[in-house]
């Protein structure tokens, strides 16, 4: 039973959402709550950048820019340029007392986003896609905590968690119809944590983070156990892979609602290397204008 190590300190009080993208250089992660794009620099230390009340989940785009999920809308903007503002490429409509939480790209590059409502009642969020033209579609409503979306290596299946049903469930998947016929895949015993955000590797082995199980579990195809990753802190948030031969998973933990002397290692990035690789991100394909550059910007921006 492997253990993953500590690669940071604990930088996030609400870590989520990495991503790792070679048009960046590396890794990139978001300080959720805080509004904050995360990446670490060449001399070890960690590089913030501030886009919003909320960065939920960060994509590249093929022909430039990073796209971030914020609290209620979606935009572009370029990585490691504060100078340019960023340009809204969608508004979602939450609803009341909500705000976006994770997604991904589906294989032609439209962008989905899930949201959930502050309070976390039920049915309070929603699971949506942004098309390439910036159109937005609901695809599920009535969730409650919409968070990990990844699809299988040849893209005809999708794995998806909504937190408090403590399943993650599977859909087959169309370029054209989308997300259909939505089945259990892997439910979670009592005892394990809740699952948050997940990858799939070249195998098409599905990694779960468990939200208070300490651990990442991976699943073959066919949804059996076969691997635990262990963590000494209870909020494990989401994992992806990356690194020059994408054989590193990066997992992200938070210590929201933990007390100040409570884990002391809750907010920091932890890595490992199970022994198989993880799929290229997928970009979001949408033709949506770089943004421009705001020659009254002055702020000091590492990342």
């Amino acid at each position: 039973m492997p253990a993953a190590q500590q690669m940071t300190d604990a930088v996030a009080y609400h870590a989520e959402g990495p991503c790792w993208s070679p048009t960046w250089g590396g890794l990139r992660w978001v300080d959720m709550l805080a509004g904050d794009v995360l990446r670490i620099e060449a001399d070890g230390t960690v590089g913030r950048r501030h886009v919003g009340t909320v960065a939920a989940v960060l994509r590249p785009c093929t022909d430039g820019g990073m796209l971030v999920a914020r609290e209620s809308d979606v935009v572009r903007l370029v990585d490691g340029d504060p100078t340019v503002v960023p340009r809204v490429v969608a508004t979602v409509a939450v609803g009341d007392n909500a705000r976006l939480n994770e997604g991904g790209c589906d294989p032609q590059g439209r962008f989905y986003i899930g949201s959930l409502g502050y309070d976390f009642r039920p049915g309070g969020g929603r699971l949506c896609r942004v098309d390439l033209d910036g159109t937005v579609e609901v695809v599920l409503a009535e969730v409650t905590i919409s968070n990990g979306l990844e699809w299988n290596p040849d893209g005809t299946l999708a794995y998806y968690a909504d937190t408090p049903t403590r399943r993650v469930d599977v859909f087959d998947h169309d370029p054209v119809l989308g997300l259909t016929n939505r089945r259990p895949f892997v439910v979670l015993p009592d005892g394990v944590g809740n699952p948050d955000g997940l990858t799939v590797d070249a195998d098409g082995g599905l990694w779960v983070a468990l939200y208070g199980g300490s651990a990442v579990h991976r699943y073959t195809a066919d949804g059996r156990l076969d691997e635990v990753i262990t963590l000494p802190v209870r909020q494990v948030t989401a994992c992806t892979f990356g690194g020059d031969d994408l054989g590193e998973l990066y997992i992200t933990t938070s210590r929201e609602n933990l007390g100040e002397d409570a884990e002391a290692e809750a907010g920091a990035l932890f890595r490992c290397r199970p022994g198989v690789s993880g799929l290229p991100v997928r970009p979001f394909r949408g033709g949506i204008e770089l943004p421009t550059t705001d020659p009254t910007t002055t702020e000091e921006d590492p990342a």
